[in-house]
């Protein structure tokens, strides 16, 4: 069979949202892509699509694709790939086209090697049998929550005295939010720094709803937590991130900041709201989810591959 490859363009966002879809439906039994996550990818400035994305063609239907970006400027590079589960000699053009770019882009950084990371369901529809003969191996694993929602059950929580919640206002509460993810994130798995331009390009700032995002402080230590939230995603409410910092945690500011995100996604009629965590976490943030009714809706593995 040949297949056809090309680049993509901003034009091509439906068509590529049709086959997540259809890779979603087969991974996790409904589809859960939305277009503007699609076009969001497209239009990120630091992705040449005609160098960093693939799309290949089976005669008028698109049955792979694949997107590459660079937030270190060295060694790591990241890349998604999609393809259904018929067409896999597609997927293999386009996971080796991928791994040349990505070891270009590299060099291109003066790095000496590419350290690439895949994210792939936990049951792709990708055969893992032709990534693992190319030298690729799961490094981490990654699990996507869900949790019902309920006006009635899910109140405003009540913040205790000597603490404060404020939704992101302005410019400078953004830019808050900003340094306190770089700060308490600084020792996660996989962590690459970003400049707050940088850090509004990944949250997509000009098409976030900034009410949905929040700031915890207390009176001895002021800011110290906060959590981003998007409301954007058809299938459900999504807590992008949530952070506390190290010498903060473990004062129940990290649950009073979801219990907020619970009720305010509830009073707009949310009836689900997920959200993704490092099962390797070492901050208790696996746990603390548990104990908010947080239960695993899949799992996501990242796969690692060095190229020299």
């Amino acid at each position: 069979m040949a297949y056809v490859l090309r680049s993509a363009d901003r034009a091509d966002a439906a068509v590529i949202t049709a086959l997540l879809n259809a890779v979603d439906r087969i991974e996790i039994g409904r589809p859960e892509t939305d277009v503007q996550t699609v076009e969001a990818d497209l239009k990120n400035p630091d992705i040449a699509l005609e160098h960093d994305s693939w799309l290949a063609y089976d005669g008028d239907r698109l049955v792979a694709y694949g997107l590459l970006w660079d937030e270190s400027g060295g060694e790591r590079i990241d890349v998604d790939h999609y393809v259904l589960p018929e067409h896999q000699w597609a997927g293999e053009l386009v996971l080796d086209a991928m791994a040349a770019r990505a070891a270009a882009k590299a060099r291109e950084n003066g790095a000496a090697r590419a350290v690439v990371h895949l994210h792939l369901n936990a049951r792709p529809t990708l055969d893992t049998r032709l990534i693992e003969r190319r030298g690729w191996y799961v490094v981490r694993r990654y699990h996507v929550l869900q949790r019902l929602l309920d006006a009635a059950e899910d109140p405003t929580p009540t913040v205790p005295s000597g603490v404060w919640l404020r939704s992101c206002a302005d410019e400078t509460d953004r830019a808050r939010v900003h340094a306190l993810y770089q700060a308490s994130f600084a020792a996660h798995f996989d962590f690459q720094p970003r400049t707050y331009e940088q850090w509004l390009r990944d949250v997509d700032a000009e098409t976030l709803d900034w009410s949905l995002v929040w700031v915890v402080g207390t009176e001895e230590s002021g800011d110290v937590g906060f959590l981003l939230a998007r409301d954007d995603r058809e299938a459900m409410g999504w807590i992008r991130s949530i952070g506390v910092l190290r010498e903060a945690r473990g004062r129940g500011l990290g649950g009073l900041l979801l219990r907020h995100a619970f009720a305010a996604f509830a009073a707009r009629g949310r009836e689900t709201v997920g959200l993704g965590v490092d099962t390797a976490n070492a901050t208790g943030a696996p746990a603390l989810y548990a104990r908010h009714g947080l239960t695993v809706h899949y799992a996501v593995d990242t796969w690692e591959t060095v190229l020299t």
